[in-house]
């Protein structure tokens, strides 16, 4: 039986791997340039993202759907995501194009940092399910 943390772990996956396809679809969400948030692709014209961008998106997607495999693979996806994206969030600050690499301004950093938040709550305050003890 699946845990709620789990649960949460599938549907964060499949959201991660559908925001990566609405990324792709954006205009010129398939280039790799430009990484300047101003000047960017944007999914659904809030958004910034280029080919990295959208590419990350898939791999959390994917760690995800693994993840909630587990209990433990799903509290360590929440915890340790939830860590990256508040560290994203903060680059946002720093460096709105990613170093040259991703946008991560814009729009993004709030985005970013909700989903920090959010993960590292599922992830620091899951709980196992009780199982019942064997007669």
């Amino acid at each position: 039986m699946n845990s709620t943390i789990q649960k949460l772990a599938a549907v964060f996956g499949v959201v991660f791997i559908l925001v990566a396809l609405v990324g792709f679809l954006a205009k010129g969400g398939m280039a790799m340039q430009p990484t300047d948030p101003a000047l960017a692709a944007k999914a659904l014209g809030i958004f910034p993202v280029n080919l990295l961008h959208n590419i990350v998106h898939l791999l959390f997607g994917a760690w995800g759907l693994t993840a909630s495999r587990s209990w433990g693979g799903s509290k360590q996806f929440f915890t340790v995501a939830g860590v990256i994206y508040i560290v994203l969030t903060i680059l946002g600050f720093l460096s709105p194009s990613g170093f040259g690499l991703v946008p991560l301004g814009g729009s993004d950093i709030w985005l970013h940092c909700l989903l920090g938040v959010v993960m590292l709550a599922i992830g620091y305050t899951a709980k196992p399910s009780a199982t019942p003890a064997a007669a």
